[in-house]
């Protein structure tokens, strides 16, 4: 069996709206829908925009390790879908450059004055396993 390499795992990503985010706080996990930006080519690095004052933020400032999870639909055949379970660490950023860098049309709708918004966060979460089930197929893409 072929293993799915990262630039394949890539153009699955792109076609997914929203992931799962998990963090640890202390010894509780929390879990909350984060928007996918799909217009991105993914090398194993996710960006997320976030309001500072929030627990996820609170969280990774304590513990950086997080987990991602994308679910796509079965396709019009019937083939199941694409399940992908990220495992990486993350990194705050605070600096506008970045910000206008990574700002794509749509994010207004949760960030009104753009990247501009008072309390404004960047989190580049960095896969350090991969793993992915698609119904034909699982393996573990190292990054």
């Amino acid at each position: 069996m072929r293993s799915m390499t990262l630039p394949e795992l890539s153009k699955k990503l792109q076609q997914i709206d929203f992931c799962m985010m998990t963090t640890c706080g202390g010894k509780t996990l929390s879990t909350r829908p984060m928007s996918n930006n799909g217009e991105v080519e993914y090398d194993g690095d996710s960006w997320f925009f976030s309001y500072e004052d929030t627990r996820k933020i609170d969280d990774l400032k304590g513990n950086p390790g997080l987990s991602l999870t994308f679910t796509a639909p079965p396709s019009l055949l019937g083939k199941p879908g694409i399940f992908i379970a990220v495992d990486g660490n993350a990194q705050l950023i605070r600096d506008r450059q970045e910000f206008e860098a990574r700002w794509t049309e749509g994010l207004d709708r949760w960030f009104p004055q753009k990247f501009n918004t008072p309390g404004l966060v960047l989190i580049k979460a960095h896969a350090l396993n991969i793993q992915y089930w698609d119904g034909d197929e699982h393996d573990v893409i190292a990054v």
